[in-house]
């Protein structure tokens, strides 16, 4: 089965790149970040397959960071992040979105004291063209 993983990785920064804009989305971000600031993080693939179709099933961990007073700025942003992603047909190279749907977030303090940090999961089904 090709793997399909670099690919949705790819498609995800391309959707909340273009939606989020000015708030920068990251793999790794620089030592000099500044917030608010996303990233997507720990993705995890397996086996998807159908009698008919050869496919993934890819759980994906997208983070949000603010230093703003209060939880509102990162709740906002995953507010964006879910009508971005939230079953939205994404583009992904040599395959086809079945379905891409929010499963959960949360919010809480980070662990430098200061920051909130936001934890965002989506669930994506897609099938090798």
């Amino acid at each position: 089965m090709p793997d399909s993983s670099l690919p949705i990785q790819a498609a995800i920064f391309s959707r909340l790149g273009t939606v989020l804009s000015p708030t920068a989305v990251y793999d790794n971000p620089p030592q000099d970040y500044s917030h608010p600031y996303v990233v997507v993080g720990d993705d995890f693939h397996q086996q998807w397959d159908t009698d008919d179709s050869v496919g993934s099933e890819s759980l994906l961990t997208i983070h949000t960071w603010s230093s703003h007073r209060g939880k509102s700025e990162v709740k906002t942003i995953q507010g964006q992040i879910y009508d971005a992603l939230h079953r939205y047909e994404l583009s992904v190279s040599g395959f086809v979105t079945v379905t891409l749907e929010f499963e959960s977030a949360e919010v809480f303090k980070d662990s430098d004291g200061e920051s909130w940090h936001g934890v965002s999961k989506f669930r994506a089904l897609v099938e090798s063209t």
